[in-house]
């Protein structure tokens, strides 16, 4: 009975979504398939830090090997979506396999490092290289298309940015309840006693960090399609604290707030920079935006998810 519980407002929300583009303006839209976009780039994080406790600082790199390789593969002509996507997919998830198989080899503050150590390097590899396009980067002049599904249509990238966002969570919820989910969870409570118990938990951990590089580059090819171009920048520290950050304020260790964290960070970053609501404050939207998650952190310590258990607790006296 929990179970399908656990199901409905995912569901509900799924249907919304769906029925969403009826009512939006362009502008509307395109801000709700950015959040999506987002939220699948969480959801790929929350896999890491959530469920298997590995704090990463270097995530941005998948999404932006992600996203440059849509447009390297997609080259004059488009090429195709079941071509391209999965090229992306296996480019980010290659250069995941090979961090995680030497920054496993650490712990702690050390792996936060590591990782923030070979994203870097991965984001001068962009920046400094002319394949790449160098610091300007790279256009997608025509994008990928599979028969009818054309992504350069802006409601059929809508629908394929939704569904895709469905199908990332329903994995993710599938790989929680499962042993492997159940093994990332011992893992991240008691490694030790795991591995005691006759678990090989750098295996599980390394399959972990591939699954989230892959789906990360997932991301990145939604990412490259919506905008229609790449920069280094997508590698940079800087999304990768982003992304965190969703997940701080959102809640971690939970599904749900991966995405509520997404919607959160995206609508706030674009609420401060409204000219016409901060007036010359909206220049320093870095600022406001920093304060307001400090607030968020500390009135909210569980994240947005944590309303729901306060909401409960206060009804209940």
């Amino acid at each position: 009975m929990r179970m399908r519980h656990d199901w409905i407002v995912p569901a509900v929300a799924a249907l919304a979504l769906i029925a969403l583009p009826v009512v939006l303006t362009p502008y509307t839209q395109d801000l709700v398939v950015k959040i999506a976009i987002y939220a699948v780039f969480a959801l790929s994080l929350e896999l890491l830090v959530g469920v298997t406790g590995l704090v990463s600082l270097g995530h941005a790199a998948f999404l932006g090997i992600g996203a440059y390789v849509t447009v390297l593969a997609a080259g004059d002509s488009g090429g195709s979506i079941a071509r391209v996507a999965p090229l992306a997919m296996l480019a980010a998830a290659g250069y995941a396999l090979f961090v995680g198989a030497l920054s496993l080899r650490t712990k702690g503050v050390y792996f936060i490092m590591v990782t923030l150590a070979f994203a870097q390097m991965a984001y001068f590899v962009f920046h400094d290289t002319r394949l790449a396009g160098g610091s300007d980067g790279l256009f997608l002049y025509t994008k990928p298309s599979l028969g009818a599904l054309n992504l350069d249509d802006k409601q059929h990238l809508y629908y394929a940015v939704i569904v895709t966002l469905v199908a990332t969570y329903a994995l993710l919820a599938l790989l929680k309840r499962a042993r492997f989910g159940h093994a990332l969870a011992g893992i991240r409570v008691n490694e030790q006693r795991m591995r005691a118990a006759g678990f090989a938990t750098g295996g599980y951990k390394l399959a972990a960090f591939v699954i989230a590089g892959a789906l990360a580059g997932l991301a990145g090819f939604l990412l490259a399609v919506k905008d229609g171009a790449v920069n280094p920048e997508l590698l940079s520290w800087h999304e990768s604290g982003a992304v965190l950050l969703m997940l701080i304020l959102g809640g971690i260790g939970s599904l749900r707030g991966a995405v509520i964290g997404a919607i959160a960070f995206t609508l706030l970053k674009e609420l401060f920079q409204l000219e016409a609501l901060l007036g010359p404050l909206a220049s320093h939207w870095q600022m406001t935006l920093g304060l307001t998650i400090i607030a968020f952190v500390a009135l909210l310590p569980k994240g947005l998810i944590g309303l729901r258990s306060r909401f409960f607790a206060a009804a209940h006296g």
